[in-house]
């Protein structure tokens, strides 16, 4: 009878998936990417890095999902403290803790707060690498402008939920992810 493998370490603790590498080890230009909440979900999943586990952070009303799935960059840290942001374009929703190799598409550039205060909070738009439904889209503009402008759309009343203010400030392509991806890369994984 094989031996059960076990879900957690050698010190007896659960995988911490924002450890993983931010880039393919086979194809640099993929991006690594832990989905947190799957699409089509009204729950808004996190992983927390302390406990080693996803949790629910909020409930969406009644008619406001996720488009696409959403999840992080592991190994990078942004201006909010959190790993980067990530909405992967694929053609079946994942689930949480599902690990994704993705081809950046584009930058969703954005602030977040009030007038006094606010902070950067970029929002990278991504396509899983074998998906069929978005094969041919190799930057934001393939996707045409009233499908970004719903995207970004999502993200200010997303923000509106928590009486929190989003302002979309820009659109950049794959280069600009990249570039993004080094500076924010946390020393472990560079």
């Amino acid at each position: 009878m094989a031996k059960k493998k076990n879900s957690t370490n050698a010190m007896g603790m659960l995988a911490d998936p924002t450890l993983l590498k931010p880039l393919d080890s086979d194809d640099k230009q993929l991006l690594t990417v832990v989905v947190e909440t799957p699409k089509g979900s009204r729950n808004k999943y996190a992983f927390d890095p302390e406990q080693k586990v996803f949790e629910l952070k909020k409930v969406l009303p009644e008619g406001m999902s996720f488009p696409y799935d959403f999840g992080f960059v592991p190994s990078t840290q942004a201006d909010d403290g959190d790993p980067l942001d990530v909405l992967v374009l694929m053609d079946e929703p994942a689930f949480p803790g599902c690990v994704l190799k993705c081809r950046p598409i584009g930058i969703i550039e954005g602030e977040q707060g009030g007038k006094k205060k606010s902070e950067r909070n970029d929002r990278i738009i991504a396509v899983e690498h074998a998906n069929h439904s978005f094969a041919d889209i190799k930057t934001l503009d393939d996707l045409g402008k009233q499908f970004c402008r719903e995207l970004e759309g999502f993200f200010v009343n997303y923000h509106k939920l928590s009486g929190k203010e989003y302002r979309v400030i820009g659109r950049k392509g794959p280069a600009a992810v990249r570039k993004l991806i080094k500076r924010k890369m946390v020393k472990a994984a560079a």
